[in-house]
């Protein structure tokens, strides 16, 4: 339809007026895909057709819309000899980006690419604000904005001039729709309407940009014990729309500069992550002696240092996927020096798996390696490396008797350039059949067979350090029968709203008496820690792996009784072990040294819903001396938050196998007990919060860590300060304190000092 014979009928009509015709579209942020020539369609109350001036006038709740893009206005003109198309009164446009903009006045010419409009407001996405005195847009693509004012924060209902929490004041600005970049110059950062910083150019993305390429914020540290006085500069490239990189320079006082790289991408079947850096350290590291009085030597690493972290996973089919996680560097200094993460663990782990899932099975096969970072505790040439590993479980579906039957295996070749080098091949089949009695009994009937193969050399090595220099060849075969017995009683009290279980558990199981390893030199590479609690009291294997296995008759007892009421909890576990036969290849003060066991208990009380405590013990009944204990406890209020924990063992087991355990005693440090306390304070009013948390080594007399945080938090913006300090030392050197400040601006980014 002609716009001149759409006139005609809207002045006959006392209707609503529609009309469609074909001019530019009215829209402000171009980046749609809606073309030029869809047609433009108009609403209003009245329309009016002045043809000697060649100009329509739509008035009363003007609407105008073509595709995804809307404008509303009072009033609006188009005037069809100079092309200018005038919106007067509450002008509003919508943009397909989700961001809407506001005007007292817009006058858009160039076949709607060009114009100005007065008293600008923007509400964009992220709740971001964006007023301007008076706007001129160039080709559809650029926006200068005079008098701009910017914040994302929320603005007062009751009293709309009163300033934001925060906003950013300019001179002037430029909105660059095309590459999605908003540019101030002139700029004051005004915080509750009180000038805090001036800058004179700031740039930062728009916020309907989901991703966009650019520096990010740089980092400033005043002083580091290696780095001195550093600063990181970050960019960030969007690739497309499934990979990005991130490229970031430090540049630091005390020694060479370091780039480092981060690339993501995200496949339709799977993902990939490499994060690498190179530097050129120059710090001079010194020797020390560590915590068993060995010296270590100084370390010859400097010059050209690096490391590459990759992550990648892919699917192959809809049950095997295959992946990989390697963690390299070039020393364990480099990494500390330049505060890569992963540095204060004890080893880099690297890996490549493939992997199967099946109806109640699964199936991994990978291979593993191994860097220390701690050269004072642990050389490379100790570690292993494993290839193959392989791993499968199955699982199967109760068969004609009740039972299921479960099928694992766990099979590797583990090589060490100083120790044992040794292959396992295992089988291990388990059988489960659970009944219960008329008398409300819970039976569980378990059957199971350990079988495993070995073949060893180096058993003279560590971590074995058996006197035997040839190669073996062993094995073992180890079935299992256990029969456990779970006597419920229950009853209620306070007229139906508390319940009370009181519930009898024994275990009865027998196996072979396995002996000791070394009587037979087979190696132990997966059952070198031996935990007794209430967690592992009826347990067929309290070895955390297969390599050793609890054999013997024994029979475990215990007690549960648990009373819950009106949100209360009381709920207590005791239990004790009895063994005929003693095993040699226990830690000492597992508890298990005597043909009665430890007592191990456990505790958890919870009074109210604000307050929770939980205790573990194992107590030698001969002598009555406390040879594990733990405890947790945590009190929450509407506002506050107190926990705190507690520790002791009277030995730190950790160190047990670091030296020949057969022919020496173990060293200094072993003997020295664990006992251990830490505790932590926070608190949160409207938008404030605040912490406090310290650990203590009461045997050693001095702090593990403390620290504090600080800040604040509301729609807009956020101030955080925290302090923390560990006493850990790791390669003799110990950092110093850290502070690290915070601010965080909503749709803007977050700045840091540390």
């Amino acid at each position: 339809m002609g716009l001149g014979a759409a006139s005609v009928l809207f002045a006959a009509s006392s209707q609503t007026a529609y009309a469609q015709f074909r001019p530019t579209p009215l829209h402000v942020n171009t980046g749609s895909t809606s073309s030029r020539n869809d047609p433009v369609t108009f609403q209003s109350d009245k329309v009016s057709y002045d043809d000697h001036a060649g100009v329509v006038t739509w008035t009363g709740n003007v609407q105008v819309w073509q595709g995804d893009r809307i404008m509303r206005a009072d009033k609006m003109t188009y005037d069809r000899n100079t092309g200018v198309v005038a919106a007067t009164g509450n002008v509003a446009s919508s943009q397909p980006d989700g961001s809407v903009l506001f005007s007292h006045y817009a006058e858009l010419t160039g076949n709607m690419r060009d114009g100005v409009m007065t008293h600008v407001n923007a509400l964009m996405n992220d709740n971001a604000k964006l007023a301007a005195n008076g706007m001129r847009r160039t080709g559809g693509k650029i926006n200068d904005l005079t008098r701009a004012v910017y914040t994302a924060c929320e603005i007062c209902a009751k009293n709309p001039s009163r300033a934001p929490f925060w906003q950013f004041r300019a001179y002037n600005a430029t909105q660059d729709l095309q590459h999605q970049e908003i540019d101030f110059r002139d700029v004051y950062w005004d915080i509750l309407g009180i000038p805090v910083l001036y800058l004179p150019y700031f740039s930062m993305t728009d916020p309907s940009a989901k991703r966009h390429s650019g520096f990010l914020m740089a980092g400033v540290t005043p002083h580091d014990r290696y780095l001195g006085t550093y600063v990181t500069i970050p960019y960030y490239w969007v690739i497309d729309d499934q990979s990005d990189l991130t490229v970031q320079g430090l540049f630091s006082t005390k020694t060479g500069p370091q780039l480092s790289t981060q690339y993501r991408n995200r496949f339709n079947f799977g993902t990939l992550n490499i994060l690498g850096g190179v530097a050129y350290d120059d710090y001079r590291h010194k020797g020390y002696t560590n915590d068993f009085g060995d010296a270590v030597g100084a370390q010859n690493d400097r010059g050209i240092q690096g490391y590459v972290f990759a992550r990648g996973e892919a699917s192959i089919t809809k049950a095997w996927r295959g992946g990989f996680n390697v963690q390299i560097a070039s020393s364990a200094n480099y990494m500390r020096d330049y505060r890569v993460q992963g540095y204060g663990s004890d080893t880099l782990n690297s890996t490549a798996y493939l992997e199967g899932f099946g109806t109640g099975a699964y199936s991994r096969l990978d291979g593993q390696f191994y860097q220390g970072l701690n050269q004072g505790v642990i050389r490379n040439s100790d570690l292993p490396f494993v290839l193959p590993h392989y791993e499968y479980s199955f699982l199967s579906q109760p068969d004609i008797f009740g039972g299921r039957l479960g099928v694992n295996t766990n099979d590797f070749y583990v090589y060490r350039s100083n120790g044992v080098r040794d292959q396992r091949g295992e089988v291990q089949l388990n059988w489960n059949r659970p009944f219960r009695t008329s008398l409300g009994q819970k039976y569980l009937v378990t059957l199971r067979l350990d079988s495993m193969v070995y073949r060893a050399t180096h058993l003279y090595q560590q971590p074995a350090y058996y006197n035997y220099g040839r190669t073996a060849v062993v094995g073992q075969v180890v079935p299992t029968v256990a029969v456990k017995m779970n006597w419920p009683f229950l009853r209620q009290f306070m007229k139906g709203h508390g319940t009370q279980i009181f519930e009898p558990i024994v275990q009865a199981i027998y196996a072979p008496n396995t002996g000791d390893g070394m009587s037979r030199n087979m190696p132990n590479e997966d059952s070198l820690n031996y935990e007794f609690t209430d967690s592992t009291l009826f347990s067929l294997n309290r070895f955390q792996g297969t390599d050793r296995i609890d054999g013997g008759l024994r029979g475990n007892v215990g007690m549960h009784g648990n009373w819950t009421w009106n949100g209360h909890v009381v709920d207590i576990l005791v239990g004790e072990s009895f063994q005929e036969h003693i095993e040699h290849d226990r830690l000492p003060y597992s508890g298990l040294n005597h043909h009665m066991s430890d007592v191990v208990a456990r505790a958890r009380v919870e009074p109210t819903q604000y307050l929770g405590f939980t205790a573990r013990t194992r107590v030698n009944p001969k002598n009555g001396d406390i040879d594990f204990g733990d405890a947790l406890f945590n009190i929450n209020g509407p506002h506050f938050g107190i926990n705190g924990g507690y520790v002791w063992e009277p030995v730190t087991p950790f160190y047990y196998y670091v030296n020949d355990y057969r022919t020496a005693n173990p060293p200094s440090v072993y003997y020295q007990r664990m006992n251990e306390i830490s505790g932590g304070v926070s608190t949160s009013w409207a938008s404030w919060h605040a912490s406090v948390f310290a650990r203590r080594a009461l045997s050693r007399k001095q702090f593990v860590a403390i620290g504090a945080n600080a800040g604040i938090q509301n729609d807009c913006f956020g101030l955080d300060v925290m302090y923390l300090k560990q006493y850990t030392t790791i390669g003799g050197q110990q950092r110093n304190s850290t502070v690290l400040f915070t601010v965080t601006l909503k749709s803007i980014g977050a700045f840091g000092l540390k």
